[in-house]
C-alpha cells in the first residue's frame, strides 16, 4: 500500500492543475497562479516519497511527466492567454499554443535522456516555466499591471520562456556536481533579485517568488554564455 502514498502526491498535482484551469475559465487569475504554485510543492514532494519509501516505479515516472503537462504547460498556456494574450488575436493563440507544446517537448527529452545528463537540466525544467506565468501573473494583479499596456512583451516573453524549455541552455539542479557556476552570474543574478524586489516592494511576497524564477530562468542563460565563453578560450 506504501507505494500509493507518491502516486496520491503526483496525481495531486494534476488535481490542482485541473483547479487553476478551472479558475481561469471562472476569471479567477489569482487562485489560478496559487493553485500552480501548490502543484509545484505537491510535484516536489512525490518524487522524495518515493526514494525515501524505495517505492520508485515506471508507473509513478510516468505519472509525473503527464501530470507536469497539465499542471505546468497547459495550466499556465491557459492562464497566460486568457490573463493577457487574448488581446492579441492569432498572437495570442500562438504564444499560448506553443508554450504548451514547448513544454510537451521538454518533458519527453528529459525522460530519454534521464541516463545521459547528469548535474544540471537541459533546458530551464517545465514547472518553472510554469511558476514563471503564475508568479508573474500574481505580482501584475497586485501592482494592478496591465500587460498589455506594454505592447508585444508579454506574448514574446511566453515564447521566450518556452523556448528555454526546449534549449540545451543548461540550468542547476542544486544536487551538486553539475557544471561551473561563475562569478559574473550570480552577481546579475542577485542584482536582478534585488531590483524586482525593490521596485515591486509595495507587494514583496509576489514580487520574492517572481523574483525567485524569473532570476533563475536569467541566470542559466548568463551562466551558459560564460561558460561558452570560458571553452572557446582553449
Amino acid at each position: 500500500m506504501k507505494h500509493l502514498i507518491p502516486n496520491i502526491c503526483t496525481a495531486s498535482n494534476l488535481l490542482f492543475g485541473m483547479c487553476s484551469i478551472i479558475s481561469t475559465y471562472h476569471g479567477d487569475y489569482f487562485n489560478a497562479s496559487i493553485f500552480i504554485l501548490i502543484a509545484l510543492i505537491a510535484d516536489g514532494l512525490d518524487g522524495r516519497i518515493a526514494r525515501a519509501l524505495n517505492v520508485v516505479s515506471e508507473m509513478g515516472k510516468e505519472m509525473d511527466s503527464l501530470c507536469d503537462l497539465g499542471s505546468f504547460g497547459i495550466a499556465p498556456a491557459f492562464l497566460a492567454y486568457s490573463f493577457c494574450m487574448h488581446n492579441y488575436d492569432k498572437l495570442g493563440w500562438a504564444a499560448a499554443i506553443i508554450f504548451a507544446l514547448c513544454g510537451m517537448w521538454r518533458l519527453a527529452r528529459f525522460n530519454v535522456n534521464t541516463g545521459n545528463v547528469h548535474g544540471y537540466f537541459m533546458g530551464l525544467a517545465i514547472p518553472s516555466g510554469g511558476c514563471i506565468i503564475a508568479s508573474t501573473t500574481l505580482l501584475f494583479l497586485a501592482q494592478d499591471i496591465h500587460p498589455e499596456n506594454y505592447g508585444l512583451v508579454y506574448p514574446v516573453t511566453v515564447i521566450v520562456i518556452a523556448y528555454l524549455m526546449v534549449s540545451h541552455v543548461h540550468y542547476p539542479d542544486f544536487k551538486g556536481g553539475g557544471e561551473k557556476i561563475y562569478l559574473f552570474p550570480k552577481i546579475f543574478a542577485a542584482v536582478m533579485f534585488a531590483a524586482i524586489i525593490f521596485f515591486a516592494r509595495d507587494s514583496i511576497l509576489q514580487a520574492i517568488i517572481t523574483a525567485g524564477f524569473s532570476t533563475y530562468a536569467v541566470f542559466g542563460i548568463v551562466n551558459s554564455l560564460f561558460a561558452l565563453m570560458n571553452r572557446n578560450d582553449y
